[in-house]
């Protein structure tokens, strides 16, 4: 019990898993890549504002250099730079710098760094390519990170020095870390949400999945009329009420085959009881005194040999049916001719037993149909010999044969007791046999129905309006 009980949790565990990794996984890779998409996009917004407003506000400041400083002299230059760096209203944010055309800086809106040489690409470039550069890194002497634009500045349309406005991300950085932890939050509590979600739910479908696996272990087990319990209203309700009725179904058959092995073995023991008794008191006795016996003797073995080898066949039929071997050889059929060749096979056997076979041919030659005229000889041996079976009470049976537009119609109707209401349904199912106490297997009208159904017919029994039952079959003009 405890290694089935660990078995059952290492299987649910594993359908967790395969849950998990099948819905939760893709949603958090989703998510991942929502934070890192929205990562970026809020570091560019913010970098990139930033640096936009840097270029605009140095590229001013540079052409009004360019336009009215430039041309007077260094002295001019010089002056103008220690009054910008003096009056830059945003020194505590931005570094203003001048720096010569070596690379060192001139002036600066901080004293400490006037006098020293950043050595940032942007410089370089600024000077060789004459153009304005942004640079995005490390301060190479505090290892800050910052934000830089530098722009030439011009005497003659040659680049004598930079103008170069510095500023730290350190706020930055912290709006974007702020922003990134924001949404990752967010994230993950999407993704929580959906784990807890996604437990419930795998709990509320394992956990009945599980029970339904165990019902169908013990019914596999043979514990046959096992029956689940429903509490569901959904697709699993509907699983639930399939396994139970696929128990039932199996019990029913499971019961029907038992008795039909009883049934068989009883119904082989008695005809080879009398045969084998007969046979044995005409080799024995001497009977020639007696013809009457021993024409009685005769009938018994010719009769009961008859029975056997009907079962012998329906049990043939019935193996075949069950492997798909059950085959026809189709041809045209005179049907009318192959009815009244079995009502000549019987009507003389019936009369002996007191039963009167009446046979009513329809009006005029009926033509042929595509069929397989041994198939249906044996359908219409069958049906006489089931109403003699369990009809023959009424002492009377009629059969019939018609075209009724584009299918002809064969009727037997005996005048016995008739089946119960309740049996009807059931009568051509394999091995039934109901509360007939009649002899006989119980596939014979299983094996009817099965090869009318292969001519593309329809083989129905009911009760016949005044008593006693009628086995229809209505078979195609061309199947």
């Amino acid at each position: 019990m405890e290694k089935e009980q660990r078995w059952k949790s290492l299987r649910l565990r594993g359908l967790r898993q395969r849950w998990i990794f099948n819905s939760i996984l893709p949603i958090g890779a989703l998510l991942v890549l929502v934070v890192a998409l929205f990562s970026a996009g809020v570091s560019n917004y913010y970098y990139g504002t930033m640096q936009k407003g840097l270029e605009t506000r140095a590229q001013a400041l540079a052409n009004s250099f360019n336009e009215y400083f430039m041309d007077n002299g260094f002295n001019s230059y010089y002056q103008k730079a220690v009054q910008s760096a003096e009056s830059f209203e945003d020194k505590n944010r931005i570094e203003l710098q001048f720096i010569g055309a070596s690379g060192r800086i001139q002036v600066s809106t901080s004293g400490l760094t006037a006098g020293t040489s950043p050595g940032t690409d942007d410089i370089l470039r600024a000077l060789q390519e004459n153009e304005m550069t942004p640079y995005h890194g490390r301060d190479l002497e505090t290892g800050e990170e910052i934000l830089a634009v530098s722009c030439p500045l011009t005497v003659n349309g040659r680049v004598v020095g930079i103008m170069r406005l510095v500023t730290s991300l350190r706020a930055v950085d912290r709006q974007v870390v702020t922003a990134v932890l924001a949404i990752f939050l967010i994230a993950l509590l999407c993704m929580l949400l959906v784990v807890f979600s996604n437990l419930l739910f795998i709990n509320n479908v394992v956990e009945p999945v599980a029970v339904v696996t165990e019902a169908a272990k013990r019914i596999s087990a043979g514990s046959y009329g096992a029956r689940i319990e429903n509490k569901y209203s959904d697709e699993l309700g509907e699983l639930v009420d399939n396994i139970n009725d696929m128990s039932l179904k199996i019990s029913q058959n499971e019961k029907m085959k038992s008795e039909f092995i009883s049934s068989v073995s009883h119904e082989l023991r008695t005809p080879l009881t009398a045969i084998n008794g007969w046979g044995e008191t005409i080799l024995e006795d001497d009977l020639t005194d007696d013809p009457e016996q021993l024409r009685r003797g005769i009938r018994v073995i010719v009769n009961e040999s008859r029975r056997l080898s009907t079962m012998v066949e329906e049990l043939l039929d019935f193996s075949k049916m069950e492997d798909g071997r059950f085959t026809l050889q189709i041809e045209d059929v005179d049907l009318q001719a192959e009815l009244e060749d079995a009502i000549f096979t019987y009507q003389e056997l019936f009369r002996q037993d007191g039963i009167a076979l009446e046979y009513h041919p329809g009006d005029g030659d009926l033509p042929p149909i595509r069929g397989d005229s041994e198939r249906l000889k044996q359908v219409f041996c069958n049906v006489l010999d089931n109403a003699a079976k369990h009809g023959g009470a009424g002492r009377r049976i009629t059969a019939s044969v018609d075209q009724e537009g584009s299918v002809q119609v064969v009727r037997v109707r005996d005048y016995g007791p008739g089946i119960p209401e309740e049996e009807l349904p059931f009568v051509k199912q394999k091995f039934y046999k109901g509360t007939s106490r009649a002899r006989g297997s119980g596939i014979g009208l299983a094996v009817c129905d099965e090869i009318v159904g292969l001519h593309g017919g329809v083989f129905t029994i009911g009760n016949a309006d005044g008593g006693g039952t009628v086995v229809t079959i209505k078979l195609p003009v061309r199947a």
